[in-house]
């Protein structure tokens, strides 16, 4: 019995010291546990930010006018096409010339999409002709500005500029039928065209 009180008080001890270490041991992993869960947290909010700050510059504006319901300018996203800028400016109205626009040609930013309107001849009504030309003068393609150029019906700011490009490139041109080489012009613009332009 004597022997049994004199053991008590070491393994008391030894316990005691144990648990100190094991109590030191946890509080260790505890602190760098807090330690990596408070540095891994804070990358998490930096890609949010970036993404949305690349979904805006992902944003075009373009000015949708002519024979549609509310003309004016429309933001949207990048990639789409004109058929989607139409649809933001309410639809084509009855007098559009659908068929002179090619809807699946995709959108550039600043781009003016315009919507020519049927004229009782067969020609855009509700667009003058370009400056310095009238239906007994045409316009010439290989003297024609950038600003002639894009008073035409169907011809944009980035058209004109490519159909002086491509006079550049090529030479002048030498029939209105060569529009069809310039990128954005198809047959349905060229047949839009004829009798406003000559080569």
């Amino acid at each position: 019995m004597g022997d049994m009180e004199l053991r008590l008080p070491p393994l008391s001890r030894r316990r005691l010291a144990a648990g100190a270490v094991l109590l030191a041991v946890g509080l260790v992993l505890l602190l760098r546990h807090l330690g990596s869960g408070g540095a891994a947290a804070a990358p998490r909010v930096a890609p949010v930010r970036a993404s949305r700050a690349a979904v805006a510059a992902r944003q075009l504006v373009v000015d949708v006018a002519g024979a549609v319901r509310r003309p004016g300018l429309y933001r949207l996203r990048e990639g789409t096409r004109i058929a989607d800028a139409v649809a933001s400016a309410g639809g084509a109205t009855a007098k559009a010339a659908l068929d002179s626009v090619n809807l699946a040609a995709p959108l550039a930013d600043g781009e003016q999409v315009v919507v020519p309107a049927r004229g009782a001849a067969g020609t855009p009504a509700d667009f003058p002709p370009a400056a310095g030309s009238s239906p007994a003068a045409p316009l010439d393609l290989n003297t024609a500005t950038a600003e002639q150029l894009d008073a035409l019906p169907g011809i944009g700011p980035s058209t004109a500029a490519k159909i002086l490009a491509y006079r550049q490139t090529h030479g002048p041109f030498h029939s209105v039928d060569e529009l069809d080489a310039v990128p954005g012009i198809g047959p349905s613009r060229i047949a839009q065209l004829k009798g406003l332009v000559i080569p």
